[in-house]
């Protein structure tokens, strides 16, 4: 980590759920909450709480100096393809491993609640 960015990882001790066009794609009290300086709260799933038959690799990968290098999934609902929604590390640097394979949803793409409260 750079001076002054840290990054911070622990179980989110909630129940998580993501929808999509009111489908839900995802629940679990499993969720990681990721805490980094300068972004907002990102939750992460673990892989079997995501419904896999809406998931669609993407082409897209992107790379954070404090992550590793990110891959991404479309979701395609009732025919309806959305892009690039989520991302995960498959093999983080050390300092994040905890996130490994774990799902993350851009919340102005899907709808994410904790506890049943929007975030």
């Amino acid at each position: 980590m750079s001076a002054g960015h840290t990054i911070t990882i622990e179980p989110a001790a909630a129940l998580v759920t993501v929808t999509v066009d009111g489908v839900k794609i995802a629940e679990t009290q499993g969720a990681l909450i990721l805490r980094e300086t300068g972004l907002p709260p990102r939750y992460y799933i673990p892989a079997a709480d995501v419904d896999a038959g809406v998931l669609r690799p993407s082409e897209l990968h992107t790379t954070c100096p404090f992550k590793g290098q990110a891959s991404y999934h479309s979701l395609v609902i009732d025919g309806t393809t959305h892009t690039d929604v989520v991302w995960y590390y498959p093999d983080p640097v050390p300092q994040v491993e905890a996130i490994a394979g774990m799902l993350s949803f851009y919340p102005d793409r899907a709808r994410i609640e904790v506890d049943g409260s929007a975030v």
